[in-house]
This record gives structure tokens, C-alpha cells and sequence, in this order.
């Protein structure tokens, strides 16, 4: 914090506007997060007074109250915690997410529809906003794939975590014969790129396809060609965006998710050259069983990675993920240590 200070108070400070604006963006987020613990040090030193005056008075009318002031406290002290976690160069950034049904037809879709209810109630819990670019609606129910921008501070850093494949285990409410059925559905997660990052896109690697939008929207959307598909020939990158009543809009959308797709794409690579894992370490990659939601015989949520696991189903359906995320982001960083300390 101090050397950043430093930096920003040089006289060539902004003769490199990019880096000045860097290093103020960092600057700010170290800032907020020495508020946010010097706000809850501050309260946690005001609910130990009145817990002790309470005592002291023998005053049970207050306990109630102060009850609830140590579950907000805890709760925030939680959020905190996985936040000091989050120190990747994007994980402060938006996310966009790609909810896809695995085979099983009908089941798998509505497993996907499910998936997207959870991560939308999620958002709405921790105040993120969010946005359906495009969705393809299944053939009797659900949804067979989805993309949606979730915005907000570290939304990429926390929903990151959820990237892989998750099954669900239960009852088929689409089988005559009431059977109990196994369905996948994977989750993709990239951040959503800063204006100021070159990622070089040719106009000529580019195919354009423009055509009616489906479902809801109206009849302006229906109508009209507004929605946009865009192929990056090089990578056989597709993005679309019907989300919008405009072109225009869907397009320019439709190309931010495809900066995000490509850049994505850059950094695996870059990674996968200088990646050294241990031998313990399961690979995170794209079509990893990462949980399971078992509603069927029992009723159980495992994460295969952590062993993090809630019997409360219906709650982490509704969008209580935060301890799951949580356990992943701290083991995670219980392996960085570890590894700092051998090589050390």
C-alpha cells in the first residue's frame, strides 16, 4: 500500500496513463479491502462491549438482538475472508458464464435450467447484476445451453470456482416410471476483459451470421434479424447474442464475449507452458466432475475437489454456494502456500 502511495505521488506518475490507471485500480482495491477489515475489527470490538454489558446486566432482552448483530457480523467476516483469497489479475473482474446440458435429452436440460436458477439466485444474493445474452431453450423443458454476464465486484474471482462438470442424481419427474436418473450439465466461466486490453480480433477471421431471435422478447425481436452469431474461423470460437432488440447491440456483446473466449484461450496456453503440478492435484480442466447433487436416495451436495459437502439441498439450489466457493478458494491457496514453502 505505502509503495503504491509512493508511486502515485512521482511527478511522471501519469506520463504512462496506462500504467498510472493500473496502479490506481490497485491501489483502490487494497483500499477497500483495509476498509472493509477495519470496519469489521471496529464492530466486532462493539458487539464484544454490549455482550459484556449485557452480562453484566443480566439483560436477556438484548441477547436476541445481539444474536443477530454476531450472524450478520459472521456472515460478512465470511465474505471477507474469501475475498483476501482472490489475487489473480482478473478476479476482480466480471464474469461470463456458459451453462451447457451434457446427453439425457430432457433430463440433462432441465438439470442445466436448475443450474441457472441457482447461479442467478447467487448473483441476487450478493448483489451482482446479470444478463442473458443468449439461451436455447430445450426440446420439452429446460434449456440445452445458456450464456449470461454476471457483473460486480470479484464476480469472476468467486464464480471461477464453478467451473466443470456437475451431476445431479435423482427422481425423474419425466419418467412415467418414476426411476432415478443421473444427469451432467457443465459450467464455463471467463472474465470479462477490460477495454483497455488489446486482443487482436481480424475482421477477416471473422463470419457474421445474422438471424431471428428466438423465445421471448417480443415482437421486434422475433421479427427482425437482430440476433448475431459470430464464428472466429482461426479457433472455431462461436459466440452469439440475442438478448437485444438491436443488431448492433447483440453484436457489439457477441464480440466483448469473444475478446473474453480468445483471451481465455491465450492465458490457458501461456499457462499450460509453465504449469507444474503435483502429483495430488486434480485437474480442474473442462469436463471435470466437480460436484455432485444427490436428491436421491439421500440428499446430499459433495464437492469432489474439497470434500465440502451440504445436506441442506434446497438452500445451495436457491443460490447458498458461498460455501462451497469458500472451501474451494482455501484450499486453494493452502496449495499455493504449500508449494511456496518446499520450494523455499
Amino acid at each position: 500500500m505505502t509503495e503504491l502511495n509512493e508511486q502515485m505521488g512521482r511527478p511522471d506518475f501519469w506520463d504512462d496513463p496506462k500504467n498510472a490507471q493500473a496502479v490506481g485500480q490497485e491501489q483502490t482495491r487494497l483500499s477497500d479491502k483495509l476498509s472493509a477489515w477495519t470496519k469489521l475489527d471496529t464492530d466486532g470490538e462493539e458487539l464484544a462491549l454490549l455482550l459484556d454489558f449485557a452480562l453484566e446486566e443480566n439483560d436477556e432482552s438484548q441477547f436476541e438482538d445481539i444474536s443477530s448483530q454476531i450472524a450478520s457480523l459472521t456472515s460478512e467476516l465470511d465474505g471477507y475472508e474469501i475475498r483476501r483469497t482472490l489475487s489473480e489479475p482478473n478476479d476482480f473482474n466480471n464474469a461470463i458464464m456458459d451453462i451447457h446440458a451434457g446427453a439425457g435429452g430432457t433430463e440433462a436440460q432441465d438439470w442445466a435450467q436448475m443450474l441457472l436458477r441457482m447461479y442467478l439466485m447467487y448473483s441476487d444474493r450478493n448483489n451482482f447484476r446479470t444478463q442473458i445474452l443468449d439461451r436455447l431453450e430445450g426440446d420439452e423443458a429446460g434449456l440445452k445451453s445458456v450464456t449470461l454476464t454476471i457483473s460486480g465486484p470479484y464476480a469472476y474471482g468467486l464464480l471461477r470456482t464453478e467451473v466443470g462438470i456437475h451431476r445431479l442424481v435423482r427422481i425423474s419427474p419425466f419418467d412415467s416410471q418414476s426411476r432415478r436418473h443421473t444427469s451432467f450439465a457443465s459450467v464455463f466461466v471467463t472474465p470479462e476483459i477490460d477495454d483497455d486490453i488489446v486482443v487482436e480480433i481480424n475482421d477477416k477471421d471473422l463470419r457474421i451470421d445474422t438471424y431471428r431471435a428466438s423465445g421471448s422478447g417480443g415482437q421486434h425481436v422475433n421479427k427482425t434479424s437482430s440476433a448475431v452469431r459470430i464464428t472466429h474461423l482461426p479457433t472455431n470460437i462461436v459466440v452469439q447474442c440475442q438478448d437485444e432488440k438491436s443488431q448492433h447491440r447483440n453484436k457489439d456483446l457477441a464480440m466483448k464475449v469473444l475478446r473474453a473466449r480468445l483471451y481465455q484461450l491465450e492465458e490457458s496456453k501461456k499457462a499450460a507452458e509453465v504449469k507444474k503440478m503435483h502429483d495430488n492435484k486434480k485437474d480442474i480442466a473442462w469436463g471435470s466432475q466437480i460436484r455432485s447433487y444427490t436428491l436421491q436416495p439421500y440428499r446430499l451436495i459433495k464437492d469432489h475437489r474439497t470434500g465440502h459437502q451440504s445436506g441442506n439441498v434446497d438452500s445451495v439450489l436457491a443460490g447458498d454456494i458461498s460455501g462451497f466457493i469458500k472451501a474451494y478458494l482455501l484450499d486453494q491457496a493452502a496449495q499455493v502456500d504449500r508449494a511456496v514453502g518446499q520450494s523455499g
